[in-house]
């Protein structure tokens, strides 16, 4: 039995080799088989090297959920490249910043992106190379632009049967897994979007970590409604190519009935979700018309899912595995909690997953006591390089170890862990509300919110108050409009400390999400006037 690959796009050629007629990706009524994926793949790349795409030059994609972006991926990684995925519906402001900090060589998008691209690309100065997926557009670009479309790259692959088509392996570079795979840049709610850069061999690591604790093979199906510019969308893909399993690929969950159909078509065992679509869910008076008969497992990843949308998802789903899991691009997942586990302590995040290692820590470094908060610190394989171009911020992130591979990741985020050692979290650094002189966390206030049953979201923040120094304001989503200020107030009185019960409520109709599905607190600030 061979080694396994060290290169993320070899475990794409492994899968390939031992089940070419699989379905590996499946996207509305397309369905592309490993076989199709690889050669594919193959012949981005050799088209990427004729058009000058050396070692480690950046290549960004920003096409949205398809199988055109898992081809760019994989072909851009054959070729030695760095992969820079972004949203397809990156604007303009944001696409030219990306472009310039990561020094993109060459740009792959649709063409109902020309507008923003020409507003984006305005007085561009550098060379570009831009392929064209779908028609063509007639737009002018800036002088040092050039372009070619996707079409024409995949010309000499449709005159070759898929099964032949390979590459000689001289046309690529020498490669190895400390090669950058690919730059991911976080959703910059507060200040400039930093680039995470992440080598093979930490993504290889992260996801066979996953992969463990989750016990994915190749009979898995995975619906994928996340951005897979988003580490959380992308790492379902790498997943099942590892494995060998399939990948059900959805633009967004905008249209969830569409999304839960297609969910029992494909008989999907594996859903990943953030607590934004938990919450459509839940919010659908029609959920149980939907067979969910096939799934295996549920994730839950990108922010903390209140104990009340956990409870209620094991009801819905009870065959099926639940597994919550806090991670950030930085290191893509750090914990999870599963099974009877989250009976007796549904509020955890769990124990670090395999080959992870943490530590909570006080300001000056030291490992706090259990009980007491802190920043959570991470070590381990699957924990990135630092941040593109940043080497001051990378510097205050990741602080160095006993030996130079061995450095302590610093999340940001607070964190207490029980006697036994299950982490709790609490909050962003900047999201902790300072009441009374004592820190107190918006998750565990959250949480008692939505133990009320019609409660859909909810979220605390800390607003300025002359004696307490901040107040609690909580913004709720009642789906039923059933529940008075009071109702609320009370319940929280009998379960929360006195210093945790909020002061003012307000019901809203929606709340105010990243692109990434996380609640923006910022725009709750800005939006409130506080």
């Amino acid at each position: 039995m061979g080694l396994d690959p060290t290169l993320l796009d070899q475990w794409l050629s492994r899968s390939a080799g031992r089940y070419p007629t699989k379905e590996a990706i499946v996207c509305g009524s397309d369905r592309w088989p490993y076989r199709k994926l690889n050669a594919c793949a193959n012949r981005l790349a050799e088209s990427l090297v004729d058009l000058g795409v050396a070692r480690q030059d950046r290549v960004a994609v920003s096409l949205g959920n398809c199988p055109e972006t898992i081809v760019s991926l994989f072909g851009t990684l054959r070729a030695g490249a760095t992969c820079v995925p972004l949203e397809g519906s990156t604007k303009a402001r944001r696409l030219r910043y990306v472009l310039e900090d990561s020094g993109a060589r060459v740009l792959i998008a649709r063409g109902n992106q020309a507008e923003i691209l020409a507003e984006a690309l305005e007085s561009w100065e550098k060379e570009l190379t831009i392929i064209w997926v779908g028609p063509s557009p007639r737009v002018r670009l800036a002088g040092g632009i050039s372009s070619v479309t996707w079409e024409s790259v995949f010309a000499r692959l449709q005159e070759t049967d898929e099964h032949e088509y390979d590459v000689a392996c001289d046309k690529f570079p020498r490669r190895i897994d400390l090669d950058l795979a690919a730059i991911i840049y976080t959703s910059a709610t507060t200040g400039r979007a930093k680039g995470v850069m992440c080598t093979h061999y930490n993504m290889i690591a992260a996801a066979r970590s996953i992969i463990q604790y989750l016990g994915n093979d190749e009979r898995d199906i995975i619906l994928d409604v996340l951005p897979l510019s988003f580490g959380y969308g992308l790492y379902q893909v790498l997943v099942s190519c590892m494995v060998g399993a399939t990948v059900v690929i959805e633009r967004s969950f905008l249209y969830p009935h569409l999304t839960l159909s297609r969910l029992a078509q494909e008989n999907v065992t594996g859903f990943p979700l953030v607590p934004s679509i938990a919450a459509m869910l839940l919010r659908m008076e029609n959920i149980g018309d939907y067979d969910f008969s096939t799934l295996r497992y549920i994730t839950n990843a990108g922010a903390a899912l209140p104990v009340g949308h956990l409870r209620r998802l094991r009801r819905l789903v009870p065959q099926a595995e639940l597994f919550n899991m806090y991670g950030l691009t930085e290191c893509v997942r750090v914990c999870y909690l599963s099974g009877a586990e989250l009976d007796e302590r549904p509020a955890s995040v769990g124990h670090p997953m395999p080959n992870c290692e943490v530590r909570i820590v006080d300001e000056a470094g030291n490992t706090v006591a259990p009980g007491e908060p802190g920043e959570l610190t991470i070590r381990g394989s699957n924990v990135m390089q630092g941040y593109w171009n940043d080497p001051e911020m990378s510097a205050r992130t990741y602080h160095a170890g006993q030996y130079p591979v061995s450095r302590w990741l610093h999340s940001g985020d607070f964190f207490r862990t029980d006697e036994a050692g299950y982490l709790y979290f609490l909050g962003r650094r900047d999201d902790m509300i300072k009441t009374r002189g004592e820190r107190v966390s918006p998750k565990e206030i959250e949480d008692v919110v939505c133990e009320l049953e019609s409660i859909v979201e909810a979220a605390a923040i800390g607003v300025p108050d002359d004696i307490l120094g901040q107040a609690v304001k909580v913004f709720v989503v009642d789906g039923q409009g059933t529940l008075s200020e009071k109702d609320i107030m009370r319940h929280c009185a009998k379960r929360l400390e006195p210093l945790m019960v909020p002061k003012y409520l307000e019901f809203v109709e929606a709340l105010p999400k990243t692109g990434r599905g996380k609640i923006n607190r910022r725009e709750l600030q800005t939006a409130k006037g506080e």
